[in-house]
């Protein structure tokens, strides 16, 4: 059973809590964040925990993958963040699953899972829930789910993750200069 991915993140969600709870609330929501620093400079970092929606997903039996950069985080990325982001099939099944574990981890307002992208807000995270069919560039994102990585976590869920080569082809194909600096990161031998 493969925890270090898992581990990883607790340590960095610990670090994020520690950074963003030292200050007070900006007004900046996850969708006002900028290409440079990201959501970590939102309200989003503050009192982020993604683990109850986390397990609420493998409870549900959703395959949403985690991408972004709580994935590079899953990689090794020091960078923090302030959000979640998934991707998954958009299938009838997965959509059930995901709205049952956003029901479960505390979502109020279900989205619309029949966009290609939809924003969420749980305890304790949001972000967005894409779908292949989200113009990724000119990356087409549905092969990355059958490559996804899993990590368990010790509280006893296993959380589905992009494979490191999926996810800088992700960041290449976004191009904004926070993505290039995380694929660069990432790419950098002996992270």
């Amino acid at each position: 059973m493969n925890e270090t991915a898992a581990l990883r993140l607790r340590q960095a969600v610990t670090r994020i809590q520690h950074a963003a709870g030292e200050r007070a609330a900006t007004g900046r929501r996850l969708e006002d964040a900028d290409d440079v620093a990201g959501t970590f400079a939102t309200d989003g970092a503050v009192g982020f925990d993604p683990f109850p929606f986390l397990q609420a997903l493998h409870e549900a039996g959703s395959r949403a993958m985690v991408v972004g950069q709580v994935a590079g985080i899953l990689h090794g990325s020091a960078e923090p963040t302030g959000d979640l982001d998934l991707l998954w099939d958009g299938t009838p099944e997965q959509a059930h699953a995901l709205r049952t574990a956003l029901t479960a981890a505390g979502c109020t307002e279900l989205p619309d899972l029949d966009r290609p992208q939809a924003a969420y807000r749980a305890t304790g995270a949001g972000g967005d829930l894409c779908t292949p069919a989200l113009p990724w560039g000119d990356l087409d994102t549905a092969p990355c789910l059958t490559r996804a990585l899993i990590t368990h976590d010790p509280a006893g869920f296993a959380v589905f993750y992009a494979a490191l080569d999926d996810l800088i082809r992700m960041r290449r194909s976004l191009g904004r200069p926070k993505d290039h600096r995380r694929a660069d990161e990432l790419e950098r031998p002996g992270r």
